[in-house]
């Protein structure tokens, strides 16, 4: 028997080489590849929520920034969501539930680095020295 160019031997069934080919091709995992009607939604939805955002930043049609910033973290984190769903496939089938997880073990390491640099930053200030706070504000010396 001779090997083809791929160093596979010769196929004997016709029907045994669509098989093997359609599950090489198809099978991901579990990880589904999105239609172009999915892309496109996403790819809409994704700019429907930019714009927005980048309206109210530059335009400043709300006077405290304070609400400016939690509507733009809003939009921000439901395109996030939106990327993941139509851009990553990421579901709870993917990869057998498998990138769930790791999405949820990274947001957890994410939360517990952004929580903790808060509270040292905060501290530091609370706890610095009161004659460096002088010297901070005086430009070091």
């Amino acid at each position: 028997m001779s090997a083809d160019t791929h160093g596979h031997a010769p196929a004997h069934g016709h029907d045994h080489v669509h098989d093997a080919h359609d599950r090489h091709a198809h099978d991901h995992g579990g990880a589904a590849h999105g239609s172009r009607r999915e892309y496109w939604i996403g790819f809409i939805l994704s700019v429907l929520l930019t714009a927005p955002a980048f309206a109210l930043v530059m335009s400043g049609i709300i006077p405290d920034p304070r609400v400016t910033a939690g509507i733009v973290i809003a939009l921000a984190l439901v395109q996030i969501v939106v990327h993941m769903i139509y851009f990553l496939h990421m579901n709870t089938k993917s990869e057998n539930g498998w990138t769930m997880l790791a999405l949820i073990f990274t947001a957890i390491i994410v939360l517990i680095v952004i929580a903790g640099s808060l509270w040292v930053m905060y501290h530091m200030n609370l706890n610095m020295m009161p004659g460096m706070q002088m010297e901070q504000s005086s430009g070091g010396m």
